[in-house]
C-alpha cells in the first residue's frame, strides 16, 4: 500500500467524530431494560434505595453519553436525561402490554416470563421503544444505533423514528422492516417477513410520509409488502401472507394472495423394495 493511503486513513481518522462505542451506548439501554425487566437478568437489589441508585446511575451515564457526542454538543444533556427518566414509567406501562399481546396471541407461549427472556420480539419492542423515547427528543444517533443493534441481533429492522402504540405484536420476527414514517395502531400482529415500507427511495422524500398507516387490530401475515405514505390499512382488517398492497384498505378487510398452483404429475413412490 501507498503512503498517500497510509496518510489519507490517518487523517480520516484525526477528523473523527467523538461518540461512544456502539457497545457502550447499547450496553447502557440494556441495562435500563434489565432494571425493568429483571426477568433477564436475574439481578437483585438489596433495597428500593439502592435500586433508587442504580436509576440515578444510568441517568448520569446517558448524560456522560450524550456529553461525549459531538452530534449532542448543542444538547442540554442533563435535562433530556431527566426528561427520559421521567418518563420510563410510561414506557414501563407500553412495554407490559406488548407482553400482553405476545403471551394472549401466542399459543407456544408458556408464561408472561418466558415472552421476557426468550422472545425476539419483546427483544426488538424494548430497544425500538427506548430508542423512540429518545429519538422524540431530539437526541442524535443514539436511537438509530439502538434499533440497529436490535435489528443485528433479531432480523428485525424498527426504524426508531416510526410511531407505534401499545399492544404491539410480532410473532417470530425475522425480515420485519417497520419503516421510518410508519405509524402503527393498537392491538396490531405482524408475523415474519413483513415490510412496511416506500414506494420510493429518492432522497428528496425525506421529510415526507413514505410508509404505511395501519390501524388499530390489524393482522398482517408472513411475507406480505405494503408499501407508501398514503396507503392506509383500515381497522380490524387481515392481509394474508405474501400480499402486495400500494393503496389502502377500508377497516374490516380480507386480503389473501392465491397462488395458481397445479399438479403436473401424480408419483407414487416405494421406498423400500422398490422392482423394476
Amino acid at each position: 500500500m501507498s503512503q498517500d493511503f497510509y496518510q489519507h486513513i490517518f487523517a480520516k481518522q484525526q477528523k473523527l467524530e467523538a461518540v461512544p462505542s456502539n457497545r457502550e451506548i447499547t450496553a447502557w439501554a440494556l441495562k435500563v431494560i434489565h432494571l425493568l425487566y429483571p426477568e433477564q437478568t436475574g439481578q437483585q437489589y438489596a433495597s428500593v434505595e439502592e435500586l433508587k441508585d442504580e436509576f440515578l446511575r444510568l441517568e448520569n451515564e446517558l448524560c456522560d453519553i450524550m456529553h461525549a457526542t459531538k452530534a449532542c454538543s448543542n444538547c442540554d444533556t442533563s435535562k433530556l436525561a431527566k426528561k427520559f427518566f421521567e418518563g420510563l414509567p410510561e414506557l414501563f406501562r407500553i412495554l407490559n402490554t406488548d407482553i400482553q399481546a405476545i403471551f394472549n396471541g401466542d399459543p407456544a407461549a408458556r408464561s408472561e416470563f418466558e415472552v421476557i427472556r426468550t422472545y425476539p420480539g419483546f427483544y426488538a419492542i424494548s430497544l425500538y421503544r427506548v430508542a423512540h423515547s429518545l429519538y422524540i427528543d431530539d437526541i442524535p444517533l443514539l436511537p438509530r444505533i439502538l434499533t440497529e443493534y436490535a435489528h443485528s441481533k433479531t432480523g428485525i429492522d424498527i426504524h426508531p423514528a416510526a410511531q407505534i402504540d401499545e399492544y404491539f405484536y410480532i410473532d417470530h420476527g425475522t425480515g420485519i422492516v417497520i419503516g421510518e414514517s410508519c405509524k402503527i395502531g393498537k392491538h396490531v400482529k405482524l408475523y415474519q417477513g413483513v415490510t412496511l415500507g416506500a414506494l420510493s427511495v429518492d432522497k428528496s422524500m425525506a421529510n415526507t410520509k413514505r410508509h404505511p398507516t395501519v390501524q388499530d387490530n390489524v393482522v398482517i401475515y408472513s411475507g406480505a409488502t405494503i408499501l407508501g405514505g398514503e396507503t392506509i390499512i383500515g381497522h380490524n382488517s387481515v392481509v394474508g401472507g405474501n400480499v402486495w398492497l400500494t393503496k389502502s384498505l377500508p377497516p374490516n378487510s380480507r386480503v389473501y394472495h392465491t397462488p395458481n398452483h397445479r399438479v403436473l404429475k401424480r408419483l407414487s413412490i416405494k421406498l423400500f423394495g422398490h422392482k423394476k
